[in-house]
């Protein structure tokens, strides 16, 4: 796989190159925050190791770029943060996962070897309509009756797995799970605080709210009836 690697470190840097090469794998390496936006806008990766403490922009502005222009390359987040809203911000800025410094050679590759067998998204649906909203993951675009509706890059990742899921329950943890990528309950209104914000846009305008709470059991999206 080809991998970026923005890290201003060049002790870190240097250390995280040479094992991915020896695993195979083509290495471009980048030491400041505009140098890493400019890069990863006009080159094709297949994953990136992203710091978070970059010199000039730092790393979850440059996340947030890359994701509001379209690059949908999957983000592994490095930082010296390791606190829970540490993470989540930089899970919210539209990082895939997220690891603390200091860190083992081993789990870094394979967490980038679990980012790099999901499936592009070329072999999954990329247009989703439910009702009268439509979602197209490859142009970041929602719309409602025609109306474009301009969403954070969570709020867009959980009205996803609501549509992906239409008529099905969507649990608390699968949220957490599929949008934050956490495989724990990190004691937060999270899931609700962005729920919140998600339909306040998507409903601005209109008298039906097309996601459905089921308390104590989830959320569910259906067309109105």
């Amino acid at each position: 796989m080809r991998i970026l690697i923005a890290e201003d470190d060049a002790e870190t840097a240097g250390f995280v190159e040479r094992g991915l090469t020896e695993l195979g794998h083509v290495v471009s390496r980048v030491g400041a925050g505009e140098d890493a936006l400019h890069v990863g806008t006009t080159e094709t990766f297949d994953l990136v190791v992203l710091d978070r403490m970059l010199p000039g922009l730092d790393g979850v502005e440059i996340l947030k770029r890359w994701r509001a222009a379209g690059v949908t390359t999957p983000v592994l987040m490095l930082t010296a943060l390791g606190g829970i809203a540490d993470r989540v911000s930089g899970l919210d800025a539209g990082a895939d996962d997220y690891l603390v410094k200091p860190f083992a050679f081993a789990e870094l590759a394979a967490r980038l070897a679990a980012l790099g067998r999901r499936p592009p998204i070329s072999d999954v649906v990329t247009r989703i309509e439910v009702g009268d909203v439509t979602l197209d993951v490859l142009k970041r675009e929602v719309r409602r009756g025609g109306h474009e509706v301009h969403l954070q890059p969570r709020e867009f990742a959980l009205l996803e797995v609501l549509m992906r899921h239409a008529g099905k329950v969507v649990t608390r943890t699968m949220f957490l799970e599929q949008v934050w990528g956490f495989h724990f309950d990190p004691q937060t209104n999270i899931v609700e605080s962005h729920l919140s914000r998600l339909r306040s846009k998507l409903n601005r305008g209109f008298d039906h709210d097309p996601i459905e709470t089921l308390r104590g059991i989830g959320y569910r999206m259906r067309p109105h009836d």
